[in-house]
């Protein structure tokens, strides 16, 4: 990507990225001596996280903030897409740092942002004003995804992106509506949580457990998280939700929706990241469409807020919860599996034996999601000619999986639905 300054006069440049209303309301509502310091504009220098002052991709508290903001203030975070490369297909750039292994360069977040009079124990409301997408964007099929057990074809569909649709030429006939929001809202962990959520997880990953260990190659701030950093073999990857927020992956956090996280230090330290210009429930082939964006938003804090100690709450429009289409294709699924079988998420427990002797799990509601995705991956290659990947990478960015029941023992059941009108023909 290319270089892009920092921007020190934002009123009269950020209007044009904006939405009308939100241009509208910030020029008629902004006092004309201050208005050139009423929004504030974080991240968006270098070529990569690295090269970025105001972008980190790692969690520790010792991360210092990169800006300051007052509650009620407008801000716009600019945004890298998840996996931190140019995703121009007519760039001619070579980054270093492709080929790790560990994909050190995953999640690029811009922050963390010192919300001004933020004490532990307060609640950061975070409310989405405007999402402007960039240019292109991506979906691929992953390692980590859902049923990549099923499909192991390599596939990464390349995406052209405006307002209003997505279109690409390695999914020919399909078009994905607008529905951006970002994948990762966070704030920092403080030393307690921090210190509980690395013992727990390196305790999962010890008897087989999947999960993101430190790594530092690639990791931005280099001085806390780096190789040779102060806490390099400490610092959280971002690949999870947690009690923080994180990767939350909800496509639900959509322009208008107000989201609750959690103080543990004064600041809070608020970062965004992991832009999606539309996602289905689920992300099943590992990647939504990824872009770049500018993310506005406005804070204010909460003194009696929610208790937060399960995750972050949100609400918003009852729009956001509408699938993006006139018809709808649902399949569903039960934990039903073919004698011998052990699905893959369940073999670092150990019981490897007596699940495989199994036909049924009891009430188990990722073996009923992944039996009610690979009927929807078949149903769309029968009906719409798709391959395998392709089919799985329209799943991943429009097929929503809802749970139906969770009562009637032992088969819980999932959908899989489909909105029909991502299919041009229709």
């Amino acid at each position: 990507m290319a270089t892009r300054p920092r921007r020190t006069h934002p009123n009269l440049r950020l209007i044009p990225r904006l939405s009308a209303g939100i241009a509208l309301c910030l020029l008629s509502t902004a006092a004309p001596a201050a208005a050139q310091n009423d929004i504030l504009v974080v991240g968006g220098e270098g070529r990569h996280c690295g090269e970025d002052p105001e972008c980190i991709n790692r969690l520790h508290p010792a991360i210092p903030m990169a800006a300051r903001a007052q509650p009620g203030q407008t801000i716009v975070f600019r945004v890298r897409n998840a996996s931190d490369f140019d995703l121009d297909p007519a760039s001619t750039y070579d980054d270093p740092r492709e080929g790790d292994p560990q994909i050190g360069t995953v999640h690029p977040l811009t922050g963390p942002v010192h919300i001004e009079g933020a004490e532990p124990g307060d609640v950061l409301a975070v409310t989405l004003l405007d999402i402007a997408p960039g240019r292109f964007g991506y979906t691929s099929v992953s390692p980590i995804g859902f049923v990549s057990d099923h499909v192991t074809g390599s596939f990464r569909a390349e995406w052209r992106l405006d307002r209003t649709e997505a279109v690409s030429d390695h999914v020919p006939g399909v078009r994905i509506p607008n529905a951006s929001f970002p994948g990762i809202l966070t704030v920092l962990p403080g030393p307690e949580q921090h210190a509980a959520m690395l013992s727990r997880e390196a305790e999962l990953r010890a008897l087989g457990g999947a999960g993101f260990p430190p790594h530092a190659l690639h990791a931005s701030p280099a001085a806390v998280c780096g190789p040779g950093g102060s806490h390099a073999d400490e610092c959280l990857r971002t690949l999870p939700p947690r009690e923080h927020g994180g990767n939350l992956d909800i496509r639900y956090l959509q322009v208008g929706v107000t989201v609750y996280l959690p103080c543990y230090i004064p600041g809070c330290g608020l970062a965004i990241g992991d832009p999606h210009f539309a996602q289905g429930d689920g992300e099943v082939s590992g990647t939504a469409i990824e872009m770049d964006a500018d993310f506005t938003v406005t804070t204010r804090l909460i003194t009696d807020g929610p208790a937060l100690t399960r995750g972050p709450h949100f609400e918003g429009p009852v729009r956001v919860l509408d699938i993006p289409s006139r018809r709808f294709y649902a399949t569903t699924g039960f934990p039903l599996k073919a004698v011998g079988e052990v699905p893959p998420d369940m073999r670092y427990l150990g019981a490897s034996e007596r699940i495989a002797g199994l036909r049924n799990l009891s009430k188990d509601v990722s073996l009923a999601a992944r039996n009610a995705l690979l009927a929807m991956i078949d149903y769309m290659t029968a009906t719409y000619g798709l391959t395998p990947e392709q089919a799985y990478v329209v799943a991943s960015v429009a097929v929503d999986l809802r749970i139906a029941q969770l009562v009637d023992a032992p088969n819980v059941g999932v959908t899989a639905l489909l909105p029909l009108d991502v299919f041009r023909e229709r």
